[in-house]
């Protein structure tokens, strides 16, 4: 019996080692969507004469048919046939360490572009001060969810998504972007991130998602980013269940 009592004084002297819980970087469960910032109209025009030596600020004056070709949104974009707009802006330091800079994210909206092009490209512009360091295409990422500075080097990461809507099903896609030395480069592609069946009304249809999570990782290094799967039925009140990935759409 004193031995019972010297190991239950023991248990609850001492705290028990637990299982560190990783810091979530981003869980695509819940409803991210957000309004995009008031951009001046100075601002506007300023940003894009820089971006483009010719473009349209009025739809109804791009030529119809004007444009063919495989690459026919490169071509739009040469001949000025595009109507673009800022669509989101972020400040940091993106390009340098210490350097005080604004990304802002362009839609480009090239007069050809249709549904199945997104609509358009999709481009980010790094300027300082009224200089711009940085234009570079970002694969139709059109959305900026997070600013990061993962390795801890000065230099701050983009967490952008792109998405689609079809027949009633939502997809978003991540990936998290680097803009060191005003390059644009994928630290990591997360792919599907959401995929949403439920506006469909389909039987059998489901809401799937990831939650980003940060490992325990080394100073100053990149960490690999965990990707966790999730899915529920489409009720008010989501029940997530864990699931084996990657999300298909």
């Amino acid at each position: 019996m004193k031995t019972i009592s010297l190991l239950l004084l023991f248990f609850f002297t001492f705290p028990q080692a637990t299982k560190p819980q990783r810091q979530v970087l981003f869980d695509f469960r819940n409803d991210h969507f957000h309004k995009p910032p008031k951009i001046s109209p100075a601002t506007q025009r300023d940003v894009l004469a820089k971006m483009f030596r010719r473009y349209l600020t009025d739809a109804n004056r791009c030529k119809q048919g004007g444009v063919s070709g495989d690459d026919y949104l490169a071509q739009a974009r040469k001949s000025g046939q595009i109507v673009p707009e800022i669509a989101e802006m972020a400040t940091g330091s993106f390009t340098a360490a210490g350097q005080t800079e604004t990304a802002y994210v362009v839609f480009v909206n090239e007069c050809t572009a249709s549904h199945a092009d997104n609509f358009g490209t999709k481009r980010v512009a790094i300027f300082q001060g009224p200089k711009m360091v940085a234009d570079v295409d970002v694969d139709f990422h059109g959305s900026i969810l997070l600013k990061t500075d993962l390795d801890h080097d000065g230099i701050d990461e983009l967490l952008m998504t792109t998405g689609d809507m079809a027949q009633g099903t939502f997809v978003e896609m991540a990936s998290l972007l680097s803009f060191q030395n005003g390059r644009v480069r994928v630290i990591q592609d997360f792919g599907t991130v959401v995929a949403d069946s439920c506006a469909s009304a389909m039987p059998g249809s489901t809401s799937k998602a990831v939650v980003l999570s940060l490992p325990n990782a080394a100073p100053f290094q990149m960490p690999k980013i965990k990707v966790d799967y999730y899915s529920a039925g489409c009720t008010k009140a989501k029940r997530w269940r864990s699931i084996k990935g990657p999300i298909e759409d």
